[in-house]
């Protein structure tokens, strides 16, 4: 009874191993077929024996083989240029500040220019003031100095406006210090037209328009 046992065992065992080697053989040829694995070599023999040619496979030529060190360079090179592109942004972007900068600096120059050139005008023209006022001091206490019939004379011959600030002019020396003014006298002894004339314009303007 025991040996029965044992050889209905040992025939379980063997189908088991056949169906084993069935199903791993089968697994092979269909992979093979699939392209999964390369098992031409291994089938040939199997192939020629049931009489069929062993199925070939196209091999894959070795310039267009896949190369991790190809693809890692090619995204090396792809990120190289687009920081190439990036580092050509930044440089326009500096490039067109530097320009507006250029500009702004430009016309801050031409801005100091033209306040150069009026404060030069303005000292100019205090200067020039200065110096009328200086001369019309003198003149006044020239003509002030001298006998009055010849100093009509000479404002005769002076222009109205020139006449105006000689007669101002005395008439503050004359308050500064204290002394009767004489242009009221200067003005009887000109003409009565030109009398009258100059002394129309001198109510007309305050002395601060002079």
């Amino acid at each position: 009874m025991a040996e029965y046992g044992k050889q209905r065992v040992l025939g379980k065992v063997i189908v088991l191993l056949l169906l084993i080697v069935t199903m791993s053989a089968g697994a092979i040829v269909w992979f093979d077929y699939l392209n999964v694995i390369d098992a031409k070599s291994i089938l040939s023999p199997v192939y020629r024996l049931i009489g069929r040619e062993g199925r070939s496979q196209e091999k894959i030529p070795v310039d267009v083989e896949i190369s991790l060190d190809a693809e890692r360079l090619a995204v090396s090179l792809e990120a190289i240029g687009l920081h190439e592109q990036e580092l050509e942004k930044q440089e326009q972007d500096l490039n067109i500040r530097h320009r507006e900068i250029e500009q702004m600096a430009q016309e801050l120059e031409e801005r100091q220019k033209a306040l150069d050139e009026r404060e030069n005008s303005l000292n100019a023209l205090v200067r020039e003031s200065e110096n009328k006022d200086k001369n019309d001091t003198q003149n006044a206490r020239y003509l002030t100095g001298m006998p009055p019939q010849n100093a009509v004379e000479i404002i005769g011959e002076m222009d109205d406006q020139t006449a105006i600030d000689i007669f101002r002019k005395a008439e503050e020396i004359a308050n500064a210090e204290g002394t009767p003014s004489i242009v009221s006298y200067w003005i009887s002894l000109l003409p009565p037209e030109r009398a009258a004339e100059l002394q129309r314009k001198m109510a007309s303007r305050p002395q601060s328009l002079n």
